[in-house]
């Protein structure tokens, strides 16, 4: 029997030739992505954006300032990256970099060559389970294409305090921002099951979530414990802790990690894990049979089933009183279908600006 460098049996891995991004795209992020690349002519835009952005440059920065993993530097992270990149089927290997940062962090940055940042922290505190679910996340965002339309989010943040003075743009704007966390805040979940999948560890996952809430000492730390944390959390309280989540989240990219852990739980008692290790998934072949109407849909009905389902305190009052509850669990679902019309706004947005000078460097 073979181990690894912790002296831990090695997991046999399913190498899931062909898969496609569709496979671990969570529903109101797919219905997002689908709509915003049958924009007509936004790959345009998104240029536009990246020569504003200077992403040469930006590139530039890692490469003089932090370590670039190969074979001779970091060869452990290295061989954690290529396995997560066979297990996903990705031939060609993004750049990846190492910086000093004594937070657990990682992402994916860029547009005609991705590349992966991760922090030193991340390195010294992660097992190679762990390390290889993290890798496995990062490069699941290079294969949705995430980092492109984060870049976008982050410039339309930038805007809002440009414009904060016109009260209407202001407010036009961050509207497409809240939209748009709301849309990255599942395209995080999406990494998490390609993270999950790249390593087919569920216990390696969810011990990298615990490490991202509060440290990497794993002896001070018990999975059940923070599971039921995960749960009190999405479930406990009264209506003021609803209202309290409400400003945690609607302003935040990132969802906080016991709601990432309990999501991808949730994935996993689906079926839906064990179902795409047996074979049963979306292959790249077939992308281009995607219907943009049935992801739309598929995002809706997410919605929908959150609703129904949630036990937090004021959804529950809200499912109480009635035929309120129907409308507002139609309102939730619309809201995905409207994900064609934000994006739209957004890149329109984007488009009068690349027409303007920019004193970006």
């Amino acid at each position: 029997m073979t181990v690894n460098d912790d002296n831990q049996p090695v997991r046999q891995r399913v190498t899931l030739s062909g898969i496609s991004t569709r496979a671990w795209e969570h529903p109101a992020d797919r219905g997002a992505l689908t709509a915003l690349r049958e924009l007509r002519g936004f790959d345009d835009v998104v240029k536009a954006f990246f020569g504003m952005w200077n992403e040469r440059g930006f590139r530039l920065q890692y490469l003089a300032g932090s370590v670039r993993v190969d074979h001779r530097q970091y060869p452990r992270v290295y061989q954690r990256f290529t396995e997560a990149a066979t297990t996903l089927d990705v031939a060609e290997l993004p750049e990846l970099f190492v910086t000093q940062n004594p937070v657990i962090h990682g992402q994916a940055i860029g547009l005609d060559r991705p590349f992966i940042v991760i922090s030193t922290a991340a390195v010294e505190k992660l097992d190679d389970a762990e390390l290889r679910a993290l890798l496995g996340h990062e490069i699941g965002h290079v294969r949705s294409g995430h980092a492109v339309y984060q870049t976008i989010m982050t410039i339309l943040t930038r805007w809002v305090t440009n414009v904060s003075f016109i009260p209407i743009g202001a407010i036009a704007l961050r509207a497409i921002i809240a939209a748009m966390y709301e849309w990255w805040r599942k395209a995080e979940l999406s990494a998490d099951r390609a993270g999950l999948l790249a390593g087919q560890d569920p216990a390696a996952s969810t011990r990298l979530l615990m490490k991202l809430a509060g440290g990497g000492d794993l002896s001070q730390l018990d999975t059940a414990a923070f599971l039921e944390q995960a749960a009190e959390y999405q479930g406990g309280g009264d209506l003021r802790d609803s209202f309290h989540k409400i400003g945690m989240t609607t302003w935040s990219s990132v969802p906080v990690p016991v709601a990432r852990v309990a999501e991808l739980h949730r994935w996993i008692d689906t079926g839906d894990y064990a179902r795409i290790l047996s074979g049963e998934y979306d292959r790249r072949d077939s992308d281009g049979d995607s219907s943009v109407t049935a992801d739309v849909k598929a995002a809706a009905a997410h919605y929908r089933e959150t609703f129904r389902d949630s036990e937090d305190p004021l959804v529950t009052l809200v499912r109480r009183v009635g035929d309120g509850a129907a409308d507002l669990g139609d309102w939730a679902g619309s809201q995905a279908g409207k994900a064609r019309d934000w994006m739209g706004t957004a890149a329109s947005a984007a488009t009068r600006a690349a027409r303007r000078p920019s004193d970006t460097p």
